[in-house]
């Protein structure tokens, strides 16, 4: 595509800032970060015996904790929800790093079972291992349609917060659709991701987000820091919906690798750009992906975006947050800098799909 010279709109509005969020994943024996949404009330019963509430309560946790099991690897500890009936389980991308193989101990017990990690899918913090022996004996968990979920459902989180295995929290809904960025040296956004008021506490990434119905809504993910006095926001919480896990899943399950996701992509691989002061101003381009959105709209290594649409760009992090925004093949205006030029050029990209 051409590009035209113009100046960057002095108006675009910047970016609001994300609330401050960061994995909590055991590293060197600290374990990894969770949280948990969904659900539908009963009724409460009298005094002295079990409500309806209650009892929908023991039902669910007896049933799902069926379905998650703990993850270690030399040096982080996590949840994992069974996926299918062969063996397959998901998790964080961070809870197994860089491992190829980990260590899984069955639901509700103590046997301890060797899993190949199969595939994963950073952006969305995803990650699927396969049970080697015994893994078709796992009783697979049953994923809701997480465009269900409504503001205000009661919620279970399952996991292992804090070596705590088999623990369960309680909550709501708080809200959905936001779009957190786990920060902390990471690239993966979470996208439409579930708010809840659920306990999260070290451990419990990757683990079970459920509600009454017994059904996962979504992975346990992240937990909001509080931005000046540090250590995790009470009742802050964020969940990847259950439509997010079943796409990348099944991709990796069947291919080892994402080719097709919801998240729109330039194509490129970049990094901040700093201003002469040392502040970050805009997205340094430094590879071009052949084929991609960038290179048909005629970006170069060295290029330095600095807004899109009529949103100004600063940083990496906003650059995702706005993609994030858009579906695969949305048509969009670049605005960037080329050989540090005092003035902004423009040219129009086609937003492709992000794969592994």
């Amino acid at each position: 595509m051409s590009s035209s010279k113009s100046r960057l709109p002095g108006s675009l509005p910047t970016r609001l800032a994300l609330i401050a969020v960061t994995m909590l994943a055991l590293v060197a024996g600290v374990a990894a970060c969770s949280t948990s949404t969904t659900g539908s009330a009963g009724s409460s019963g009298g005094t002295g015996s079990p409500s309806q509430l209650q009892n929908l309560y023991v039902k669910t946790v007896d049933s799902v904790l069926q379905s998650v099991v703990q993850i270690s690897t030399s040096n982080s500890t996590g949840s994992g929800v069974v996926y299918d009936n062969h063996g397959d389980i998901v998790t964080n991308a961070h809870v197994v790093g860089n491992a190829t193989t980990v260590t899984v101990r069955e639901p509700v017990g103590t046997k301890q079972m060797t899993a190949t990690v199969i595939g994963t899918f950073p952006p969305d913090d995803l990650a699927v291992i396969r049970v080697q022996n015994n893994g078709t004996k796992l009783k697979p968990a049953n994923f809701a349609n997480s465009n269900d979920v409504v503001v205000g459902q009661i919620v279970l989180a399952m996991g292992n917060p804090l070596g705590l295995i088999d623990s369960v929290t309680q909550g709501i809904v708080s809200a959905t659709g936001r779009t957190v960025g786990e920060g902390a040296g990471s690239n993966a956004l979470i996208t439409a991701a579930i708010q809840t008021s659920a306990a999260i506490n070290p451990g419990n990434s990757g683990g079970a987000l459920v509600n009454l119905n017994d059904q996962v809504i979504g992975i346990p993910t992240l937990a909001a820091i509080l931005p000046e006095q540090g250590g995790a926001a009470p009742g802050i919480g964020f969940a990847i919906p259950s439509d997010t896990v079943k796409n990348i899943a099944g991709q990796l399950i069947k291919d080892g690798k994402v080719t097709k996701s919801d998240r729109a992509s330039l194509g490129i691989t970049a990094e901040d750009a700093a201003s002469s002061s040392g502040q970050t101003d805009g997205v340094a381009v430094v590879s071009v992906a052949g084929g991609g959105a960038a290179a048909s709209a005629g970006l170069k290594p060295g290029d330095v975006i600095v807004g899109v649409n009529q949103t100004r760009i600063t940083s990496l992090e906003e650059l995702q947050t706005v993609l994030a925004q858009y579906p695969p093949g949305t048509r969009v205006t670049i605005h960037y800098v080329r050989d540090g030029a005092d003035t902004a050029r423009t040219t129009t990209a086609t937003l492709g799909s992000l794969t592994s």
